[in-house]
């Protein structure tokens, strides 16, 4: 029997991200699922509103540096303030947000300290990665990170590994939504036409090994000698490099593409440069969920446990084989 049109239709009707997180909803059936689908609908609005003002920002005056350094010491964007702004301004207004965390803010912001109990979430973000390329017209993205806190611990930080939701969002010839529920990852683009996030394909997997690396090898001379021998390895292998100076944009290619992303340990950032909380935590889950691997070059960095907002680690994610013959290089040293 010919299966009707109708049925057909709705089974190839495009999925917005509302209805796959009302999906989702559905499917955990808590108080706090919903709580987490506003939490990140309220993400996707305030990028919509980043997306905006980014096409914007040569026209209008916001481009540049605003003069002012922030906690990174590093010289603000005025599209970074931007950014944060909005996220903020988002996320104060949903219900079960009590605590923010923010590239751009010294310390953590509590929104709500009233016990709601149990939808309670901490979002932590890094508002404008790779805010530099601005000037220039490159690639810059958004990235979040959700966990569930418990009443009376609004300061606490909690390994990676107690993500409920991260993703991150990168502006360019499209705005694509790529984010994690902890049971694989799934990719939206930004459908200019009516203004919802489209669901594009099937979710995300990485090939288990890839056929690039990117890192910025301007620093190369000051790598730990095993990410020196590693790279070596790569270009004999016929490796190309693939970097463009923002975490979201060079991890997106690794995520479809397959290969690695390094930031290594360097004599300026002997710690790594990246933030553990919203960068290498977000990032690192959302590769494991598409069967990659994340590492600090010494274990896994969703098991690290922070002792600051703005702590920073070394990285690598990416393909599975790749991380795994990076930290058999580490280890041979």
């Amino acid at each position: 029997m010919a299966t009707p049109a109708s049925v057909i239709s709705l089974r190839t009707r495009p999925q917005t991200l509302q209805n796959y997180l009302l999906a989702a909803e559905r499917a955990a059936r808590s108080d706090g699922a919903r709580s987490l689908s506003w939490i990140v609908s309220a993400v996707s609005s305030a990028t919509k509103g980043i997306a905006a003002r980014l096409r914007t920002a040569g026209l209008d005056g916001a481009l540049g540096a605003v003069g002012q350094v922030n906690v990174q010491g590093e010289q603000q964007q005025a599209l970074d303030v931007i950014a944060n702004e909005l996220l903020i301004a988002e996320l104060q207004s949903r219900d079960g947000v009590v605590v923010l965390g923010s590239e751009e803010n010294d310390e953590l912001i509590v929104v709500d300290e009233a016990d709601c109990g149990a939808c309670r979430y901490a979002v932590l973000f890094d508002p404008l990665d790779g805010s530099s390329n601005l000037d220039v017209g490159g690639s810059v993205g958004t990235i979040f990170s959700i966990y569930e806190v418990a009443a009376g611990a609004e300061q606490d930080l909690q390994a990676g590994r107690h993500q409920v939701a991260a993703g991150y969002v990168l502006y360019g010839p499209s705005t694509i939504f790529v984010m994690t529920l902890g049971q694989g990852v799934d990719m939206f683009i930004l459908d200019p036409a009516v203004g919802n996030f489209v669901r594009a394909g099937e979710p995300l997997r990485i090939p288990a090994r890839g056929r690039s690396y990117s890192v910025n090898e301007a620093n190369l001379d000051s790598f730990p000698a095993g990410y020196q021998r590693f790279l070596a390895e790569c270009r004999a292998a016929g490796y190309s490099s693939r970097y463009a100076g923002a975490m979201v944009a060079d991890v997106h290619r690794v995520l479809l593409q397959g290969g690695i992303f390094m930031y290594p340990p360097t004599a300026k950032a002997p710690a790594g440069k990246l933030r553990l909380m919203y960068e290498a935590n977000p990032m690192g889950w959302l590769i494991e969920q598409a069967g990659g691997a994340a590492s600090t070059g010494q274990g896994r960095i969703l098991e690290v446990l922070p002792a600051s907002l703005h702590q920073r680690v070394p990285v690598a994610l990416g393909s599975r084989d790749d991380v795994t013959a990076l930290e058999l290089a580490l280890a041979a040293t």
